[in-house]
Order: C-alpha cells, then structure tokens, then sequence
C-alpha cells in the first residue's frame, strides 16, 4: 500500500428476516474499501478491496466477534467490526471513515450509544474502534440507505449475498441496486 492514504468504507448488514430472530437466523455483513471517494454520493473513487460474510453466531467458532443471533443489527455491527479488522491489517492509512446506513451500529460502535442487546459483540467492536484510533483518524459517517449511492448499493450487495451464502458479483457486471 501506498503511504498516507484516506479510505472510505462503505459497510451495510442483511438478515433473512428480522423478527423472532435466533443463532440460527440468516445474517450476512459486507463492506467495501474506496480509495478517492467523494463522499457526494455519486460514487466517485475506485474499489481497493471488498469482503463479506455471514454472521457467526457460534461462541466456538474462529470468526466469532459476539453476536448471540442472526439480525439486521448483529449484520451491520459485524460489517463494522470485520471493517476495523481490515485496517488494522494495511500499513499507510491516515484517515478512514466509516460510511453506513445504520445509526445504531455507528453510535454503538464509536461508543456513543451503550448496547442493550448483544453486549459482547458491542464491547469487542468498541474495542476495536478504539484500537484502530490509536493508529488514524477514525471516523462514522451515515449515509442514506437504497439512495443509488454506488459504494453503498455494493455493500449492501455484499452483504445481501454474504446472507443467502452466494458469492457477490463482479463489479465490472454488477449494477447499482441489485442485490
């Protein structure tokens, strides 16, 4: 990576369905790294990297951040935390802001809001928003959902896809608003 970087990282949660929710409830998180956003909602930038996945609901398992069920909430706070992850993998970032759709999972990540329901998963991603401040300017932006926002529209491809366990489209045949 190329030093002093700014990314944008556009994070958004899908879930099956979100009543009467449990562990075994589909729940799939994705995100997208944008180098050179605007932040105009244009989708301006180019992709540097994009990940996603189901939520983990088993204490046993390698990839498990907390979450006792599969919900929307669980998605979007995973996406968050497996986003902090990843900077704190790549050497040469600066800045980076956290753009989504939730309020909630952005407030309950920087610690803004306290957690009443899945407690260990908020404390482990408080944790990890903390971490990564200590290496760059860290920030939360929300950014309307289902808006045709490009970077949006692709993290909530990933994660709608991550949640019915199918790989994403290629972004060179993938259009803004299919899921």
């Amino acid at each position: 990576m190329h030093q002093s970087r700014k990314l944008h990282i556009y994070v958004d949660g899908s879930c099956s369905e979100n009543r009467n929710v449990t562990a075994t409830t589909e729940a799939g998180w994705g995100f997208c790294v944008i180098e050179g956003d605007s932040g105009t909602g244009n989708g301006k930038g180019v992709l540097f990297d994009e990940m996603y996945g189901e939520v983990v609901t088993n204490p046993e398992a390698e990839d498990f951040l907390g979450a006792e069920v599969g919900s929307n909430n669980t998605a979007e706070l995973s996406a968050i935390a497996h986003a902090l992850r990843w900077l704190l993998t790549h050497e040469g970032v600066f800045a980076a802001t956290i753009r989504g759709d939730s309020e909630y999972a952005l407030n309950i990540s920087s610690g803004a809001w306290r957690a009443k329901a899945n407690r260990d998963l908020a404390k482990r991603l408080q944790s990890l928003w903390h971490e990564v401040s200590l290496h760059m300017e860290l920030s939360g932006e929300h950014v309307a959902a289902h808006r045709g926002h490009r970077w949006n529209e692709r993290a909530d491809h990933l994660a709608f896809r991550a949640m019915q366990g199918e790989k994403p489209l290629p972004l060179q045949f993938w259009k803004p608003g299919v899921r």
